[in-house]
């Protein structure tokens, strides 16, 4: 079997110029991607803040909804009802900031997964959604939440104190 190989493409400068193309491809992306986790993690910060709020401004509704509606496994519905608030306000805004980030992500990480398990009448686009959430929620946990954190600027000055 023979392979046509194009002339310019295989010429040392066709090559040169191919690397050098890619280079600055990833320099351009390294340069964007503390931007990129900022969005995510401010994006996500949102939704479960919001939830958060939601909960806040009806704390009756919540309350109901925690004993009727949620079925929270190993906690009772008022308990699970206020460590949701405090989970979804908190974290969300710990996420947000980037402090204590990979913390804060994997708490809402597990909120994530609660209110799945706990709202078996959730529907396929709601699914969806937390599957989105939870997929966004691992790049903090495994990447850290970027140079554009809190948690970036302590470890730049505990950096900065050791030199």
């Amino acid at each position: 079997m023979h392979i046509a190989v194009n002339p310019s493409i295989a010429s040392s400068a066709g090559i040169g110029k191919l690397i050098e193309s890619a280079r600055t491809s990833v320099k351009s992306l390294n340069f964007a991607a503390p931007a990129a986790d900022l969005v995510i993690r401010l994006w996500v910060a949102n939704v479960f803040w919001l939830s958060g709020l939601s909960k806040v401004q009806s704390i009756d509704s919540t309350l109901l909804l925690f004993q009727y509606e949620y079925s929270v496994p190993l906690l009772s519905p008022a308990v699970a009802a206020y460590l949701s608030i405090f989970a979804e306000l908190t974290f969300s805004a710990l996420l947000a900031l980037g402090l204590a980030g990979r913390f804060a992500a994997s708490i809402l990480f597990f909120v994530n997964i609660v209110a799945v398990i706990s709202y078996p009448a959730l529907e396929q686009a709601g699914l969806q959604q937390h599957y989105l959430w939870g997929l966004l929620l691992l790049v903090p946990i495994f990447h850290g939440p970027g140079k554009l954190s809190i948690d970036y600027l302590i470890a730049q000055w505990f950096d900065a104190r050791r030199s």
